[in-house]
């Protein structure tokens, strides 16, 4: 299969290029979670609306298996709209997702208003980033550095591009590839030494002011330790237009 999923109604079928750095068993936290957005975007709203969030709980490690998934849809309104997605392994759900999406409107800012430029150079100035470590979804990937990520501990700065289809026969929405990118916020900004410990992050919570455009999706990171086993790892999301949003996730820490 040229592509991380399958879907035939409400079974998914997962190829071996899901799988993640913890085990070849388990996924990747960056295709369930674009899953879940993918799915709650195929959810019909009464108007048209935009993705101004998603939540993902990772409940479960996520199988390198086949998958069952459910929605509903938790509010309905002429201006928001709140989606729930559950994504299932042999029956138990090991994701559940939350979408909000928002009214789509014309609005007529001040002039003052500040739009955020990019303060890195594009992607085509940057290196090829060489991982350190390489697992099957980051196989997947373009990476360009800007600067620390992937073996340098401290604050980074990484542009991602997603290369597989997500879903075979779907294009990837520009929602769906910040998804995936955001999903590396810890990678980009460890300040762990990944051989010795692990810091696997229990959720993933991305903001949208906009939508991103293009392919390349830039991540601005840091992470912040707790002295208990806590943690989380935050980042800037731009495109080459600007930042549009903000990705944070909450970390489990581990020593190996």
């Amino acid at each position: 299969m040229d592509a991380i999923f399958r879907i035939d109604g409400q079974n998914i079928e997962t190829s071996h290029h899901a799988a993640g750095p913890w085990h070849p068993t388990m996924q990747h936290g960056s295709p369930p979670s674009a899953l879940v957005a993918h799915l709650a975007e195929a959810m019909p709203s009464p108007v048209p609306m935009q993705v101004a969030r998603v939540t993902v709980d990772l409940l479960r490690p996520v199988p390198v298996a086949p998958l069952t998934y459910e929605t509903e849809v938790l509010r309905e309104g002429r201006k928001i709209q709140l989606c729930a997605v559950r994504l299932k392994a042999q029956g138990v759900v090991v994701v559940r997702g939350t979408v909000l999406k928002t009214r789509v409107a014309e609005t007529e800012l001040p002039d003052d208003i500040d739009h955020p430029p990019i303060d890195v150079p594009p992607p085509d100035a940057c290196p090829p980033l060489e991982a350190g470590f390489s697992n099957a979804f980051v196989r997947t990937m373009s990476l360009r550095k800007v600067y620390g990520g992937f073996g340098s501990l401290g604050p980074g700065a990484t542009w991602y591009r997603a290369d597989l289809p997500l879903i075979e026969g779907k294009p990837m929405s520009p929602v769906m590839r910040a998804v995936v990118a955001a999903d590396f916020s810890n990678a980009t900004s460890a300040v762990l030494d990944f051989r010795h410990w692990t810091f696997i992050n229990a959720d993933l919570n991305v903001f949208f002011a906009r939508a991103p455009v293009g392919d390349w999706i830039l991540l601005n990171s840091e992470m912040w330790l707790g002295p208990d086993g806590a943690g989380i790892a935050a980042s800037k999301l731009g495109d080459q237009h600007g930042y549009f949003g903000r990705a944070i996730q909450n970390l489990v820490i581990e020593k190996r």
